[in-house]
């Protein structure tokens, strides 16, 4: 007898082989996958060829973090230290960044694209493969030395969080504060982490000076949704204790409220802010999502992992506010949007803000005095060993 069900079997066992298996989130990690970076020359693609133990792979991948991705700091000799940009709808234009990749593991990181620029991945690499600038200090004291040197208002921990895990150890944020502090050079620093208190001994008396300013990102309140939104990054609840710390110090602070999800963290925007001017937060801004380059099929693969229900409705509402397109880099709009509910978003934000009483960051910070800078005293020759260890780094790229 044929057993005419036999072909059928056999193509929906095929089918089961060459299926991916879905993505799992990892405890600890706000990228889903590895995703390559859009410099790859070549491509790969996961899919289960029956060999591999399905079942442990999940349950690792849920319960704990994998051995693949432990954090790793390696040292980084940089060139330059000073980032320079001409981009009309940020209120600086100069930055410095001590560290390249950001363990706080924010899916929304518009820094993860830069990975891909060293041959790693804008996924998890990003926030587990992380670069030390051990040079920054002595870079900056050089830069500011300089006979030419103009200042100007210095934002730091702008692309990666200048307070991020790993400063507790490696201390290049608080060096290159001494330097600015010993310059007298004005600065703004921008941070999830509560490792700001550390410095408060150094921030105070330029604050008072009128030559710092912070910012504390809060994105949400709800401390679930925090988890696997920024993982590795302050809970909401220890930001707000921050920005009561760095207030009572005499340290002005404003709350950035970014990025606004719609339908995740957008029904939030008035309490936050509620809850960040209680704290003594000064001033306030936001950013709706922004999802260039590889942000865009990690941040979709985060929705999918944690927020099905809801993915398409959230990806529909952004493509409404970028002109039915995932993004739009477009400098009149890429931070605010453009449509209908950007437009409500923004209106919300300013009618809070008007009501609270809050002042404006970019005012603010366009206040800090340069006028008491002075020159370093002391200023490094380069090293050899500097050299050598750049021209090594470049070798290796």
């Amino acid at each position: 007898m044929i057993d005419t069900d036999e072909p059928i079997r056999r193509e929906r066992v095929e089918e089961h082989i060459m299926l991916a298996p879905p993505r799992v989130a990892r405890k600890g990690r706000g990228a889903v996958s590895n995703l390559q970076g859009r410099y790859e020359v070549n491509g790969r693609e996961r899919f289960d060829d029956g060999w591999s133990d399905a079942d442990s792979e999940s349950t690792a991948g849920s319960t704990g973090e994998s051995a693949a991705f432990k954090t790793v700091v390696t040292d980084e000799f940089a060139k330059t230290i000073l980032s320079r940009n001409t981009s009309p709808d940020i209120p600086f234009s100069v930055s410095l960044n001590p560290y390249r990749g950001c363990e706080h593991g924010c899916i929304y990181c518009f820094a993860r694209p830069t990975h891909s620029y060293l041959g790693l991945s804008p996924g998890l690499d990003f926030e587990s493969r992380l670069f030390a600038k051990v040079n920054a200090p002595e870079l900056l004291r050089r830069e500011l030395a300089k006979p030419g040197y103009v200042p100007e208002h210095i934002a730091i921990g702008v692309n990666t969080d200048a307070y991020q895990p790993c400063e507790r150890e490696r201390q290049i944020t608080r060096q290159v504060l001494e330097v600015l502090s010993e310059c007298r050079h004005p600065l703004g620093l921008i941070t999830k982490s509560s490792l700001i208190e550390r410095d408060i001994d150094l921030l105070a008396p330029m604050a008072a000076n009128n030559l710092a300013c912070a910012a504390v990102t809060l994105t949400t309140l709800d401390a679930q949704i925090s988890r696997t939104l920024e993982p590795r990054a302050a809970a909401p609840m220890r930001r707000l204790r921050t920005i009561r710390t760095l207030t009572d110090a005499g340290i002005p602070v404003s709350v950035s409220v970014a990025p606004i999800i719609p339908f995740v963290t957008e029904p939030e925007i008035e309490r936050i802010l509620e809850a960040a001017r209680d704290a003594g937060a000064v001033g306030a801004h936001y950013t709706v999502l922004r999802l260039p380059h590889e942000v865009n099929p990690l941040f979709q693969e985060w929705l999918q992992a944690h927020f099905p229900d809801r993915a398409q409705r959230v990806m529909n509402r952004i493509r409404e506010m970028r002109g039915g397109k995932d993004y739009d880099a477009d400098f009149s709009q890429r931070m605010h949007g453009d449509g209908v509910w950007a437009d409500l978003i923004r209106q919300r934000f300013e009618k809070a803000v008007e009501r609270l009483g809050f002042k404006s960051l970019r005012g603010r910070f366009g206040r800090l005095d340069r006028s008491q800078f002075r020159r370093p005293l002391v200023v490094p020759a380069g090293t050899g060993r500097t050299r050598a260890s750049v021209a090594s780094q470049l070798d290796l790229f």
